[in-house]
């Protein structure tokens, strides 16, 4: 499937395991690296406060294998050219934190080394990883990318604003429209529900809310199902946020989901989708939102849940490094047990195994568990392909949206280019 659903049974059938189970393994033992030192990529930003992390997580490897680990932070803007220009002259680090849209990539480019063998060799952590991740990190059965941590979005709201006017957390569609409704007349200068145009994981929990799908796959052919009724249907629900209901702004039409929060941490959002590694910076960036956000999963057409991207990242290692089963070593320290844990507590993320989830799908904290219902019960994946990183440069699905939003194309018209354009980009 490609549009890959993470369910109940599924996700917490293997968070009963211990941690210790997926801590140790076949290997046994300590692996001697006394002298060597590997060169880890790690994305800059998730963690702002992650010296500390390092710091005890390298002092944790030194312990157990003698060796020593250099942490290099790689900006998110700029770490996928660095990766391709080191791809290609053979320079690239031993481990690195890779996006779950480039493991694929990076994979089908022999860059990357098969971690099924170490894997299967931890007792009971094949089972225990979150099926989603791993699903992104799977490329033509062979697992690349080690789930490492993942966010998902759900909807966020202003519980002030709902409470003084008497709302719930809106459960369907027409909900949404309803309390946009009310919402505007009584802040007409509150937006409430900005629809930003440059925002690509905002626009599919409404195919998928429809019923749609972004793209299917059919023996080698892949096929964008963005033009279909379904999918049109729900793009057309989410653009008429912005151009029939007025609940959005001309200025969002080139909005970024940075540009989104930074609009709701101003005071002048009502409703919006988030992730859920961002209600801790909300509050940061402006106290006063302190007990006045809430979250709640993102509600399908009629009902439910309307899946949202499962995004996160992998822990990969490359196939220049020098030792293979020390680098793993590095990789299973990062993803299991207690560091797991420690960096989804300090970065608002979700453990990329199940075990260490435990708390969090226990949670009755109003901004943990609508996150964790919408990870396990409504968690999804876009294409899990190469040629997916293609259409995402080409901004395909924010084109189409900004062409709807600005008034160039009506909704059959921008669906039908941007399905012809992405199932070109899928197959080349």
């Amino acid at each position: 499937m490609h549009k890959r659903i993470l369910p109940v049974v599924a996700l917490g059938a293997a968070a009963t395991l211990g941690l210790a189970a997926c801590a140790g393994g076949s290997t046994g033992g300590s692996t001697d690296g006394e002298g060597q030192e590997l060169t880890v990529w790690i994305m800059k930003g998730t963690n702002p406060d992650s010296s500390a992390f390092y710091d005890a997580v390298s002092t944790a490897f030194e312990e157990k294998t003698g060796a020593t680990v250099n942490i290099e932070e790689v900006q998110w803007a700029d770490a996928h050219d660095r990766f391709v220009t080191s791809i290609a002259g053979g320079t690239t680090p031993d481990i690195a934190e890779t996006g779950t849209t480039w493991t694929a990539e990076f994979a089908d480019a022999g860059a990357l080394l098969d971690l099924d063998e170490y894997v299967d060799g931890e007792k009971g952590l094949r089972d225990d990883l979150v099926e989603g991740l791993a699903v992104a990190g799977t490329y033509e059965e062979k697992l690349y990318g080690m789930p490492w941590y993942a966010g998902v979005r759900s909807l966020v709201y202003r519980t002030d604003v709902f409470e003084e006017l008497g709302l719930e957390a809106p459960k369907n569609w027409d909900d949404i429209v309803a309390a946009g409704e009310a919402i505007k007349a009584a802040h007409p200068d509150m937006l409430p529900f900005p629809v930003p145009g440059d925002a690509e994981f905002q626009v599919y929990p409404w195919v998928w809310g429809a019923g749609g799908e972004i793209a299917t796959l059919d023996g080698k052919t892949w096929t964008s199902e963005l033009d279909s009724a379904e999918s049109q249907a729900g793009i057309e629900f989410y653009t008429d946020l912005a151009t029939k209901h007025g609940f959005s702004s001309a200025g969002a039409t080139t909005w970024k989901e940075t540009d989104l929060r930074d609009a709701f941490t101003q005071g002048n959002v009502a409703m919006m989708l988030s992730g859920s590694w961002t209600p801790k910076a909300l509050i940061e960036a402006n106290p006063d939102l302190d007990g006045k956000i809430g979250a709640a999963v993102i509600p399908g057409q009629d009902g439910g849940i309307a899946p949202s991207v499962l995004g996160g990242s992998h822990l990969s290692v490359f196939n220049t490094t020098k030792n293979a089963d020390l680098a793993w070593e590095f990789v299973k320290l990062m993803t299991t047990g207690e560091f797991a844990e420690q960096w989804a507590d300090e970065t608002g993320y979700f453990p990329g195994v199940q075990s260490a989830m435990e708390e969090a799908l226990a949670s009755t904290d109003p901004l943990v568990a609508p996150f964790a219902d919408q990870m396990v019960n409504g968690g999804a994946s876009v294409p899990v392909t190469p040629n997916f990183g293609a259409v995402q440069a080409k901004k395909t699905t924010n084109s189409m949206i900004q062409a709807i939003l600005g008034g160039q194309k009506d909704v059959k018209t921008a669906t039908k280019d941007a399905a012809a354009e992405m199932t070109d980009l899928l197959n080349k």
